[in-house]
């Protein structure tokens, strides 16, 4: 389970990581990406923590995982930041 699930996120990260770096003017896609990192992260914390960890991918999934935190607060940011014609 502990592998399986790291192969999961950093799978999903890179692609998140992409897509969040290429497509930061799509709030609604932000939006959603957001909440979905935000389920990751949850998985991913709950898996590092409640299963028997690989020695070789410990430091890995948690950086993957701390990664995900970073990631989904940028989304959030661009996502739910109000523009200037919104500030009017």
């Amino acid at each position: 389970m502990f592998t399986t699930t790291f192969w999961i996120l950093a799978i999903w990260l890179v692609i998140n990581g992409i897509w969040t770096c290429t497509a930061t003017t799509n709030r609604e896609l932000m939006k959603w990406f957001g909440w979905i990192n935000v389920v990751a992260i949850i998985a991913g914390f709950w898996v590092f923590y409640g299963a028997a960890g690989v020695a070789g991918l410990t430091g890995w999934f948690t950086a993957v995982n701390w990664i995900n935190v970073i990631l989904a607060i940028t989304q959030f940011y661009f996502a739910y930041k109000k523009t200037a014609a919104q500030a009017h």
